[in-house]
């Protein structure tokens, strides 16, 4: 699957930022919940191995998976949830062990049956949809670590991949807030770092117009869809993205306008 190779490229781009760093770097808070640095590698170093866990068998993910519930339908925070398996592991030490596991999670999918039916934390997932959604989350975490690092990150057409995500969860964002699903998505008309136009939807007056990068910041909420180049023409355009969550789990607000940015 291509979707594994651009993961591979992801991970390896966030591992080029990360590789000159010190120690003490890897525990630097981010914008981002005030994790660290580390608390970044940590959630996906662990997500990457639940991923590897699905294309196992549906058992082997659901037995790990379980544990994980239990400490946050406790109370917990997913950091706590993260930490009686990372253990130990930290710093230079986590980043390897996350760039490793990165490759072979790359290779297992790559081999993979795209249309193979994986179990996830929500409903299942086919191959194809559970390794863009490792993509997504590297490219989305690792706005946090760029960010605090004051490193505007060069962005690719790979980035298709998050895209459409965002555009096949339009219906989620609502649903997830008990929410009626609009009949229709707003038309999207997005700039790709290419050049390349990428269009979504009908053609209409309700609309969502700028770069592709804008559209995976606001629907993976790295960034409030004010503080992108989007312009949302419409009440459906705005609405959609004032809630857009591309990921699973509860409802997620967007971070607030103003608080997420490339640090100088």
């Amino acid at each position: 699957m291509q979707q594994a190779e651009d993961f591979r490229r992801e991970s390896r781009v966030l591992a080029e930022v990360l590789e000159p760093l010190a120690e003490a770097d890897f525990f630097t808070p981010t914008q981002f919940k005030g994790w660290t640095i580390d608390d970044v590698l940590g959630h996906l170093h662990i997500f990457n191995h639940a991923a590897a866990l699905a294309l196992d068998s549906d058992e082997a993910f659901h037995s790990f998976f379980a544990d994980m519930t239990k400490v946050m339908q406790a109370g917990g925070s997913m950091i706590d949830a993260q930490r009686p398996w990372i253990g130990d592991l930290k710093g230079r030490a986590l980043f390897e062990a996350w760039r490793a596991l990165s490759e072979d999670v790359a290779d297992g999918f790559a081999k993979a049956d795209p249309k193979a039916r994986l179990a996830w934390a929500g409903p299942s997932m086919s191959a194809r949809s559970s390794i863009t959604a490792r993509q997504m989350e590297t490219w989305a975490h690792g706005h946090e670590v760029f960010d605090v690092l004051g490193v505007t990150r060069v962005e690719t057409d790979r980035i298709k991949n998050i895209v459409v995500l965002g555009v096949n969860t339009f219906g989620w964002a609502y649903a997830v807030r008990g929410l009626d699903v609009p009949n229709a998505m707003p038309f999207l008309e997005l700039t790709a770092p290419s050049g390349a136009i990428w269009r979504f939807g009908e053609e209409s007056d309700d609309r969502v117009v700028g770069s592709a990068v804008g559209f995976a910041q606001a629907v993976t909420q790295t960034r409030h869809w004010t503080d992108t180049n989007l312009q949302c023409l419409g009440h459906g355009a705005r609405a959609w993205m004032d809630i857009a969550q591309c990921f699973a789990g509860g409802v997620s607000p967007p971070p607030l306008a103003g608080t997420r940015f490339v640090q100088g």
